[in-house]
């Protein structure tokens, strides 16, 4: 079952396509965060979705906002999708413990092995503000997102 808006999201030690540890705490008191999770790099739809989102960057990361996207690849093939596609936030691998944030989320596919479509909008504090969760095909509307990050 995925978090609900009022909950407390929980907190994720996860490296990027660069290696570095991302924590949520990190961003606690200082920035909204947008938490992508997407099935797998390199396919129509999760591409579309983050080159959409790229393409939309200063919305999603300023001063007050961080966009991090997250799957179940490694680090290594999200270095190579994200600089094909020209990303420049940050990818976060759910690779081992296999899904273990994205189950922590309830977004984890045990059947298919990856996360759904879900994306959390957690504010300042740590609590989920917004979220919607699409199954494996279904695109989710990137101006859902700007409208839940204004109400904030």
């Amino acid at each position: 079952m995925a978090i609900e808006v009022g909950d407390k999201a929980p907190e994720f030690e996860l490296k990027d396509n660069h290696g570095r540890t991302v924590t949520l705490s990190e961003f606690r008191g200082e920035k909204n965060v947008v938490l992508l999770f997407y099935p797998f790099a390199f396919t129509g739809v999760c591409t579309g979705e983050l080159c959409a989102l790229r393409d939309e960057l200063p919305t999603f990361v300023n001063d007050d906002t961080q966009l991090l996207a997250v799957s179940n690849d490694s680090i290594h093939t999200l270095r190579v999708f994200a600089e094909q596609e020209g990303l420049e936030y940050p990818l976060l691998s759910d690779f081992w413990p296999h899904g273990e944030t994205s189950r922590a989320y309830g977004v984890f596919d045990e059947e298919k092995g990856c996360a759904v479509r879900g994306t959390f909008i957690i504010d300042k504090e740590g609590v989920v503000r917004w979220t919607v969760v699409n199954a494996l095909p279904d695109a989710r509307d990137l101006n859902e997102y700007v409208e839940a990050l204004r109400a904030l």
